[in-house]
């Protein structure tokens, strides 16, 4: 089970982005999409879907280390808990559970 997931806002606490936050888009082999994070500039062929060609900007995978999670604006650690017989995300900053 991943500490972060799709959906979670996030924090980049190192990297050329630091200190940039975005909303998850995938995570991958411990490695995360972030929104707005990780811009590269790609060089693409024409093609079917795409006519024109050219260069397009799009995000990067980056390492899921260089991360953290956001809970009510602030950044956090994620831990876990049994409450019951399910397991839930608890953030370590508050205690309270995540999701």
């Amino acid at each position: 089970m991943m500490k972060i997931k799709k959906g979670d806002t996030v924090r980049v606490i190192a990297g050329k982005d630091k200190d940039k936050e975005g909303k998850v888009l995938a995570v991958k082999d411990g490695k995360v999409l972030v929104e707005g994070v990780g811009v590269v500039t790609k060089h693409t062929k024409p093609s079917a879907a795409n006519q024109q060609g050219g260069i397009i900007q799009k995000e990067s995978f980056i390492d899921i280390s260089n991360v953290m999670y956001l809970h009510n604006g602030k950044a956090t650690r994620i831990g876990f808990k049994v409450e019951g017989d399910k397991k839930v995300r608890v953030a370590k900053a508050t205690g309270e559970v995540v999701d």
